[in-house]
């Protein structure tokens, strides 16, 4: 029996566990013979929530695009989302730089018109300095670029959640920093581009874990010969994208400077976090990128005993508390296996579509490649939302 809110009964639930059980693998066939989803399932412990946690959120799909026609270049684009918060903010993104061809594809899906410096027509490496600085050049970037240059470096080499997803006795499990050949100086390698063709401004953001991989002062010294330079630089702050109205917990470190002698400052975060209830109140027909994973009947027998910010031990799942912000949406590793956390009201992990939303990606904006590879473009990207409200700080360094 389907109950008011969409659910079946605890005890009609428990059955059908125990049918599916017998057979592995065969509970997606019983919900579909009975007309019913993995949504139509239940957790046994829910609570009052408040409205407040329910009310809808902030969302780029409500805020009217700017179209002031300031030109930008896209470092370590990704799969967008700096690009995407420039874009409403009034940018004009005439440039996205990416090495990874599953990540391009997706730059090149949204937006067919852009230039993506990326394969497989070139490597997209940034290492490659004089290579790249030719391949912009040829394509209208010149020196005292009129515009913006935007980027977050890969953060991998000082995140401590992308390294502890080794054991402890790999050496990956210790976070490489600096030491990391592949991709630890790739910072100063974005530098050397800002130094090159002298943006009006710029923006460079990565995980606050570089702080403390830091610990000989090279960032520091870096940011240092930008202001020989003639930059005026903000002091490097963390903050959490959850004081930005972003549905979810993430902690980013950001610096920016501008050559034309203003001060850019950017929002003060909000004395209170954004809730990620409402993410789950929207609807998802017809949208891309939403296809639930299967789980076996065993899983969900687990996941519907967890509470509101519960985890299971078993898959390194936590059920999300909507009275609260997501935890940090994640991007599994390089070559795909991204996961998600469990929906607050179903027991299932997400969608890339609700990984998405709670990264505040419009719901136009698609992802290609595998499903895996999906996650992991969703949860390398900086939320929109809070890379539309740096945009804005740093646009008012080039209004009169």
């Amino acid at each position: 029996m389907i109950e008011p809110n969409g659910k079946i009964g605890l005890s009609e639930q428990r059955a059908l566990l125990r049918e599916a059980g017998k057979t592995k693998g065969n509970l997606p066939r019983l919900l579909e013979k009975k007309g019913i989803s993995y949504d139509s399932l239940r957790y046994e412990a829910y609570c009052e929530l408040p409205p407040a946690c329910l009310a809808p959120i902030e969302t780029l799909d409500s805020i009217e695009k700017c179209s002031d026609g300031i030109p930008a270049v896209s470092f370590f684009s990704g799969a967008g989302g700096f690009d995407v918060g420039f874009d409403y903010a009034g940018f004009d993104n005439i440039i996205s730089i990416e090495f990874n061809e599953v990540f391009c594809n997706t730059l090149r899906a949204n937006r067919p018109n852009q230039i993506v410096i990326g394969p497989p027509q070139y490597s997209g490496d940034i290492s490659k300095r004089e290579e790249l600085a030719a391949i912009l050049m040829a394509n209208g970037v010149t020196e005292n670029f009129p515009g913006v240059f935007h980027g977050g470096p890969p953060c991998q080499s000082f995140s401590i959640a992308a390294n502890q997803r080794f054991s402890k006795e790999d050496d990956n499990f210790k976070r490489k920093g600096f030491d990391d050949e592949e991709k630890g100086t790739l910072i100063f390698d974005y530098i050397w581009f800002i130094r090159r063709f002298r943006p009006v401004a710029f923006l460079i953001e990565n995980v606050a874990g570089i702080l403390e991989c830091d610990t000989d002062g090279r960032v520091q010294r870096a940011l240092d010969s930008l202001a020989e330079d003639g930059y005026t630089i903000t002091a490097p702050q963390v903050l959490n994208a959850a004081n930005y109205g972003v549905p979810q917990n993430r902690l980013r470190w950001i610096v920016a400077g501008t050559r034309n002698r203003k001060q850019i400052v950017f929002p003060k975060p909000a004395d209170t976090v954004t809730p990620c209830g409402s993410v789950f109140l929207r609807p998802t027909d017809n949208v891309e990128n939403h296809i639930t994973r299967e789980h076996t009947a065993e899983s969900i027998g687990r996941y519907m005993k967890l509470p509101y910010g519960g985890r299971d031990k078993l898959g390194r799942v936590d059920r999300l508390d909507p009275r609260l912000p997501s935890k940090t949406v994640i991007a599994g590793g390089t070559k795909g296996g991204g996961r998600s956390h469990l929906h607050p009201f179903a027991p299932r992990t997400l969608s890339v579509r609700e990984c998405a939303r709670l990264q505040t990606f419009p719901d136009s904006y698609i992802f290609t490649g595998s499903n895996a590879r999906q996650f992991t473009q969703v949860g390398n990207a900086v939320p929109p939302l809070l890379a539309y409200k740096l945009a804005m700080a740093i646009k008012d360094v080039f209004l009169p």
